[in-house]
C-alpha cells in the first residue's frame, strides 16, 4: 500500500496539481461565460484540459531534469532525487496526455482538442526551450495562459475568435507575466545556479520589480474591457471588478520600494493569484446569476 502511495504522490508531483488545477479551473470558467450556466457537460473538457495540462508538465519534467537538479527548490523533484527515471516520467506522461486527449475530443469538439494541443507544444516546444535562451521568453510563454478558457468557451459551442473571450484571453495572458518574474525576484539566485538567462544579469532588483508593478497596473487597467464587452453586465461586478484591482495595486506598491524584502515579493505574489481567482469568481457569478434571473 505505501509503495502504491507513494507512486501516486510521484505522478502527482510530475503533474503539478497545483498548478494544473488553476489551468482547469480557467477552462471552467470559459465556459460558464459561454454557457451562462452550471452544466454537468463542463466537466468532461475540464477534466481534458485537466490531463493534457498534468501530461504536459510532466513532460516539462523531463526536459528540465538537468536544470531542476541545480536549483535548491526544485532539487528534490521526482526525477532529480531518483525516484523515477526519464523513460517512465516520458510513459506516464504520453498516457496522461492521451488519456485527456481523447477526454476533450469525445466531450467538445476538434477545435478544443486542437487548441489543448497548441497549448501543449507551445509549452514543451516552444517557451521550455526559449526560456534557456532568452530572459524575455516568459512574454510569448504567457500566451499558454490564454489558450484553457478559450477551451472551455469553444467545448460549451463558441468560437475562439470571440472578442469577449479573447479578451478573458488577455487578462490571463497579462496575468502570466508579472506572475513569473514576481517568482524570479524570489528564486532569482536558483534560475542563475541553473544557468538560465534571466533579467537579473540586464536589470537590477529594483528595475525589475518596477517593470513588475507597471506589469500588474496594466493587468488591472485589462479588466476595465471585461465591462466594455459586457463579459459582465450588471454595475455592482463591474465595480468590484475595479475594487479587486485598486486593492491589488495598494497591497503591492511595496514592491517598488521593498524589493530586497522576499516577504513583500511573496505578498505580491500571492495577492496576483488571488486577485486573478476573485475575478474569474465574479465574472462566473455574474453570469450565473443573469442566466437565473
Amino acid at each position: 500500500m505505501k509503495k502504491f502511495t507513494n507512486h501516486i504522490r510521484i505522478i502527482l508531483e510530475l503533474a503539478k496539481v497545483r498548478i494544473t488545477s488553476f489551468v482547469a479551473l480557467s477552462t471552467t470558467v470559459g465556459f460558464i461565460l459561454y454557457n451562462g450556466a452550471l452544466s454537468f457537460q463542463m466537466i468532461f473538457p475540464t477534466l481534458g484540459v485537466f490531463l493534457l495540462a498534468c501530461g504536459s508538465s510532466a513532460i516539462n519534467h523531463v526536459q528540465e531534469s538537468e536544470f531542476d537538479a541545480l536549483m535548491e527548490r526544485t532539487k528534490y523533484r521526482p526525477i532529480p532525487s531518483g525516484r523515477i527515471n526519464k523513460k517512465a516520467a516520458l510513459l506516464i506522461s504520453v498516457i496522461i496526455v492521451a488519456a485527456g486527449s481523447l477526454v476533450l475530443y469525445i466531450s467538445s469538439n476538434f477545435t478544443a482538442l486542437l487548441l489543448g494541443w497548441i497549448a501543449l507544444a507551445w509549452y514543451n516546444f516552444v517557451y521550455t526551450p526559449l526560456k534557456k535562451k532568452n530572459a524575455l521568453a516568459v512574454i510569448p510563454g504567457s500566451l499558454i495562459g490564454a489558450i484553457p478558457p478559450i477551451i472551455g468557451w469553444t467545448a460549451a459551442g463558441g468560437s475562439p475568435f470571440d472578442l469577449q473571450i479573447l479578451t478573458i484571453g488577455l487578462f490571463f495572458f497579462i496575468w502570466q507575466i508579472p506572475h513569473f518574474w514576481l517568482l524570479l525576484l524570489i528564486h532569482s539566485s536558483d534560475y542563475e545556479k541553473a544557468g538560465y538567462p534571466t533579467l537579473n544579469q540586464k536589470f537590477n532588483k529594483q528595475q525589475i520589480s518596477l517593470f513588475t508593478f507597471i506589469w500588474i497596473a496594466v493587468l488591472t487597467i485589462s479588466c476595465l474591457l471585461i465591462p466594455l464587452f459586457k463579459i459582465s453586465s450588471n454595475i455592482f461586478s463591474s465595480l468590484l471588478i475595479v475594487l479587486f484591482g485598486v486593492f491589488l495595486l495598494l497591497t503591492t506598491k511595496d514592491i517598488l520600494t521593498k524589493y530586497i524584502e522576499k516577504v513583500v515579493i511573496r505578498r505580491a505574489f500571492i495577492m496576483i493569484n488571488l486577485y486573478v481567482l476573485a475575478v474569474s469568481f465574479v465574472i462566473s457569478i455574474d453570469k450565473l446569476l443573469l442566466r437565473e434571473f
